[in-house]
C-alpha cells in the first residue's frame, strides 16, 4: 500500500513543480528536404535548397493594403514573407535530369542545400546526365559549381536559353549595369565557367523538344530567356514554372503583379497570365522554384484571379 502511495505523492510533487517525468531536450532540426511522386513512369524529386525572406516592397502593381489582405487571407504576415527556393529531379528511366541547381551559399546560410538533400534523395552528383536551367539567376546557377569553381554535376550537361546566355554571361552588358547588378553578373559567368571550359554548356532558342519526354516552354520576360520545362510520361504532365511566381499568397489572386527583378515586367506578366490560363484549363500539375515546399500542385481559376492548390503527400505508387 505503501508503495502505489509514494508514486502518487511523486507524482503530484512533479506535476506541481513543472517538472516532466521524461525530460527530453528539443531537437531543433528538420527531415532531409526532399519530396517524391511519380509522373506515368518518370520519378519526379522535389529537393529543397533552402528559404530566403523577400520584401513586400519587391511587389508592384499593386497596392500596399491590397498585398496586407492578400498575405492575410494565407495566415502570412510582412512586411518580409519566407520563400522557398526548390530544385526538380526527374529520372526518366533513362537520363537523370535536374531542373537548376539552387543558390549555394552565396546569398547566405540559409540556402544551398541542394546537394545534401539530392543525396538524402538516394542519388549523387556524379549521376545527373542533364540540368536544365530556367534562367541564370545565382540563386538557380550558383549550385552548378564549388566555392573554388569546380564543376559539381561533373558528368552532367547543362542547358540554357541562347537569350539568357547572350544577355548574362555578357562582359559587355555586364559592365553597362549599374554597379550594385553587376556581381549577378559575375555569379552567372562564374557559374557557367567549368561547363564552358569542358564543352557541356548548351545553349536553345524556344520552344523544343530535348530529351525524349521533355521540352522547353518559352515564358521570357522575368529573363530575357526565362524558360519553363514540361515533363511528359503517358498521360500525365508536369510544367515546371521556373520563377512565374515569387510569391503565391499575392500573384495567383492578382496575376498582374510583377516581381522588382523582372527584366521586362510587362512581358513576365504576360507570360505568367498564359501559363495559369493554360494550366488551369488543362488541369496540369506545376511545379515552381519559389512557391512553398515541394512547391508541386495546381492553378485553380477563380471568379478574379486563380488560387493556388498544393499537392497533398501521398505514397508513391
Amino acid at each position: 500500500m505503501l508503495k502505489p502511495l509514494r508514486h502518487l505523492l511523486l507524482a503530484a510533487l512533479l506535476a506541481g513543480s513543472g517538472l516532466a517525468a521524461a525530460e527530453a531536450p528539443q531537437q531543433k532540426s528538420q527531415v532531409p528536404g526532399y519530396y517524391r511522386l511519380m509522373l506515368g513512369n518518370f520519378e519526379v524529386t522535389a529537393l529543397y535548397d533552402g528559404a530566403i525572406d523577400l520584401d513586400e516592397k519587391l511587389l508592384k502593381n499593386i497596392q500596399k493594403r491590397d498585398i496586407q489582405r492578400l498575405l492575410a487571407r494565407q495566415f502570412l504576415q510582412g512586411p518580409r514573407v519566407q520563400t522557398a527556393v526548390n530544385a526538380y529531379l526527374v529520372n526518366t528511366g533513362s537520363k537523370l535530369v535536374l531542373v537548376d541547381a539552387g543558390a549555394a551559399k552565396l546569398f547566405g546560410p540559409g540556402l544551398g542545400n541542394i546537394v545534401d538533400n539530392l543525396k538524402a534523395a538516394g542519388y549523387t552528383p556524379e549521376q545527373v546526365d542533364v540540368v536544365l536551367i530556367t534562367h541564370l539567376h545565382g540563386d538557380h546557377v550558383n549550385g552548378l559549381v564549388t566555392p573554388d569553381g569546380k564543376s559539381v554535376f561533373a558528368n552532367a550537361e547543362v542547358w540554357s536559353t541562347k537569350a539568357d546566355n547572350d544577355f548574362w554571361l555578357s562582359e559587355t552588358i555586364a559592365a553597362q549595369a549599374p554597379k550594385d547588378f553587376q556581381p549577378f553578373f559575375k555569379m552567372s559567368r562564374d557559374a557557367a565557367a567549368p561547363y564552358l571550359a569542358s564543352g557541356k554548356w548548351k545553349t536553345f532558342d524556344g520552344d523544343r523538344e530535348l530529351l525524349p519526354g521533355v521540352s522547353s516552354v518559352d515564358t521570357h520576360g522575368h529573363t530575357p530567356g526565362h524558360v519553363s520545362y514540361r515533363f511528359t510520361s503517358g498521360e500525365r504532365s508536369l510544367l515546371i514554372l521556373g520563377d512565374l511566381v515569387h510569391n503565391h499568397a499575392v500573384q495567383f489572386a492578382r496575376p498582374e503583379v510583377a516581381f522588382e527583378y523582372d527584366a521586362d515586367p510587362k512581358q513576365a506578366v504576360v507570360a505568367r497570365k498564359k501559363v495559369f490560363f493554360q494550366a488551369a484549363k488543362d488541369k496540369e500539375m506545376v511545379a515552381g522554384m519559389h512557391l512553398p515546399f515541394p512547391g508541386i500542385g495546381h492553378v485553380r481559376k477563380e471568379p478574379k484571379g486563380y488560387a493556388w492548390v498544393p499537392g497533398e503527400f501521398a505514397p508513391l505508387k
